[in-house]
Parts: structure tokens; sequence; C-alpha cells
């Protein structure tokens, strides 16, 4: 069993290890495909994409290696006061031991902090595991997305008060 021994902010150091454990995550569900986060621009660095303004991205490590993360984005053509919940992953050894549930409290404190009075997520149907954890962190169904969705691959759209 794993030991989680930190949430921590992102570090510029954390760059090419997170957008491998993306795109690795991504392939492992066979969602690898266009419209999704496997493709941005930016993905091997995150930590630049995450120093503007009310941005935070959270990396989980255990036992002192990166393991996964999560983040909160102003992503543009969203309502006032919403930020969208960006690039959740966890590495398989990493799952089942609570650590989506901490890394998306963090997420949701960071929002509340902020200012935010919801947050939104994009998803998958490939990404099967999380969207019972959304469910449990208390996000609702959505009928179509909310603002210019960036990620034309997700077709669930999930949305949560804070």
């Amino acid at each position: 069993m794993m030991t989680i021994t930190t949430i921590r902010p992102l570090q510029e150091s954390d760059n090419q290890q997170l957008g491998a454990i993306i795109q690795q995550v991504l392939e492992e569900f066979k969602a690898n495909k266009p419209g999704t986060a496997y493709f941005d621009k930016n993905l091997f660095e995150l930590y630049s994409a995450f120093t503007i303004p009310n941005a935070a991205y959270w990396i989980a490590e255990a036992a002192g290696r990166l393991v996964g993360g999560a983040g909160i984005f102003p992503v543009p053509g969203l309502p006032p006061a919403h930020c969208e919940l960006v690039k959740l992953y966890l590495l398989p050894e990493a799952r089942g031991l609570g650590l989506g549930r901490q890394l998306i409290a963090h997420c949701l404190q960071s929002a509340s902090a902020l200012g935010y009075s919801h947050v939104y997520l994009e998803t998958m149907p490939e990404l099967k595991q999380a969207i019972p954890l959304y469910e449990k962190m208390g996000f609702s169904y959505l009928p179509a997305p909310l603002g210019a969705a960036v990620h034309f691959g997700c077709s669930i759209w999930m949305i949560k008060a804070i």
C-alpha cells in the first residue's frame, strides 16, 4: 500500500513528469484523442499556465514521487465567479486511496479562497473511475458545456456550488 506523503503546490520542476503522467493516464483509458488534455500545447509547461491570477494546481507525492495532481483555472468564457476543475490525473498505484478526494478538496478550498462561487468540470465517459468521485464530491450534471469548451472531446459536464 502506498503512503501518501504530500499534497503541495505545483513547481516548475514538475512540468515534464506531470505532463507524462497526464498522457500516460489518458493512454491507459484510451482517451488520448483530439479535443482532450493529451494534445494541450502547454501540457509540459503547466507551471507557467498556473502562475496566472486566480489559478492553482496541487501535486500529490507518495514516498517522494509525483503520482498525480489537480487544479482550478479561470477558463475564459465561464460565467462570473466560476472556475474549472482541471487536469485531475492519478497514476494507477495512487488510485483508490482517497487521494483524488483530497486533491478535489484542495481545489475546492482554493476556489473558495479565491472568491469563486462555482466549480465546473468537463470529462468523458472513458474516465469512468473519476465520474463517481465527482458525484460523491457533490458535482451535478449539466446538459451542455458552460462557456466555450476548450476540450471538445469531453461529453460530460458537471458543476458544484461552493
